[in-house]
């Protein structure tokens, strides 16, 4: 459902998270050895979370990556870092005239999905205890 970079976002701002509650920031490479991703590819994804103002990055013996403070991310705020809002807005088969008026085969039934999978990422913030306790594992 999501990009593969939209996932390793995801799976890097709860690593992330969880090391925040420890009083920490975390560098590229241990974020790319926990989450299983390339240092790379982790590096670009940490590159949009941070253009976003969904990360705060750090330079120097103290440095690497931390949420950004005071802000209430959510879920959706990733996603659509991320992603955009092609998964909240386009038609599911990819359809270009997708709509109310001119429904694709599953397009009732997808709005129905749609609307409880935003739901989810509207209501789950980040910094959610049981989101990092269950995330520890992410790998």
């Amino acid at each position: 459902m999501f990009s593969r970079a939209c996932e390793y976002a995801i799976k890097i701002m709860i690593y992330i998270a969880g090391n925040e509650q420890e009083g920490r920031r975390t560098g590229v490479k241990e974020i790319s050895d926990a989450i299983n991703s390339p240092e790379a590819f982790s590096a670009k994804i940490l590159q949009q979370l941070v253009k976003n103002g969904l990360l705060s990055s750090y330079k120097g013996p103290t440095g690497g990556f931390e949420l950004s403070p005071n802000k209430k991310i959510k879920l959706v705020d990733i996603v659509k870092a991320i992603d955009g809002n092609k998964l909240m807005e386009s038609c599911v088969l990819g359809l270009e005239n997708c709509s109310g008026e001119n429904p694709c085969p599953v397009h009732f039934k997808f709005i129905e999905i749609r609307d409880q999978l935003n739901e989810t990422l509207l209501s789950t913030e980040i910094r959610d205890p049981e989101l990092i306790t269950k995330g520890i594992g992410l790998t």
